[in-house]
């Protein structure tokens, strides 16, 4: 997945809340942080229970520094306060620009619209559970799923039994949408198919074709019947409204069956 406006100059900063989700995650983040810049901060917050145990290995491996924050009474996450008084600091101290919270906890979500008015470009790494309110504070949101738990050699599956689905290709009548508001602006009614996908991780920030069981924007704009899609001068991909007049330079509609843009 490309990065929204980031260059790779970014200093990024990777914090965990180490309280709150699975050591598991944490390679996952770092694959997907590394499309923003280099990562600067390396840092996970928890209580002695949570360092000390699971979360041990998996920080000493990956060159996190642990956070230890007691808890100083029942019943409160002084972890949390930690975590964000960090990335302000972080902010304020120019040490990064970029800062990637790895949590499920709503709660966040105000750290991530204070970074972000503050200029600051924030991505969220959660699991299914993070509500709305944690995905919309952030400039994108990319959502982890735990893998399988193995299988135990007592159960051996039946190989004529095992049947693989694939996954139904949907078709958001958001993108329609967004093509259609874009597309009002240009004069000759296209709209760049990296400006159509930034606009819709804006609007979405857990927006990606592969969720919706595409390999990549391209692939997933040639199953619209409404949009016509078509490669450009110089190997770049533009977007229309089906049926919308065209300027003196148009061509022939891109066959679905072309080999698409990497």
């Amino acid at each position: 997945m490309a990065a929204i406006d980031s260059g790779t100059d970014s200093r990024v900063a990777v914090l965990v809340d180490c309280d709150n989700t699975s050591p598991e995650i944490l390679e996952y983040a770092l694959r997907m942080v590394a499309q923003f810049g280099r990562v600067v901060l390396r840092r996970g917050y928890g209580n002695h229970a949570t360092l000390a145990n699971k979360w041990q290995e998996a920080l000493v491996r990956l060159a996190f520094t642990p956070c230890l924050q007691f808890q100083y009474a029942a019943g409160k996450n002084t972890s949390d306060i930690a975590l964000a008084l960090d990335a302000v600091e972080a902010l304020f101290d120019q040490r990064a620009d970029t800062f990637c919270l790895v949590t499920s906890d709503s709660d966040f979500a105000y750290l991530c619209r204070k970074l972000r008015e503050r200029g600051a470009t924030v991505h969220i790494v959660g699991e299914a559970k993070s509500p709305d309110a944690l995905r919309n504070a952030s400039d994108q949101f990319f959502e982890w799923t735990p893998a399988e738990p193995a299988q135990t050699a007592d159960f051996v599956p039946s190989p004529a039994k095992t049947v693989v689905t694939p996954k139904p290709k949907l078709r958001p009548k958001s993108v329609v949408s967004a093509v259609r508001l874009l597309a009002a602006d240009t004069p000759d009614g296209r709209v760049h198919v990296g400006t159509l996908g930034s606009y819709l991780r804006r609007t979405d920030p857990a927006f990606s074709p592969q969720t919706s069981g595409h390999s990549g924007l391209i692939s997933m704009l040639k199953t619209y019947d409404l949009l016509h899609l078509r490669q450009e001068h110089g190997g770049n991909w533009t977007v229309a409204l089906n049926g919308r007049p065209e300027g003196i330079h148009a061509q022939q509609v891109v066959n679905p069956s072309d080999a698409e843009a990497r």
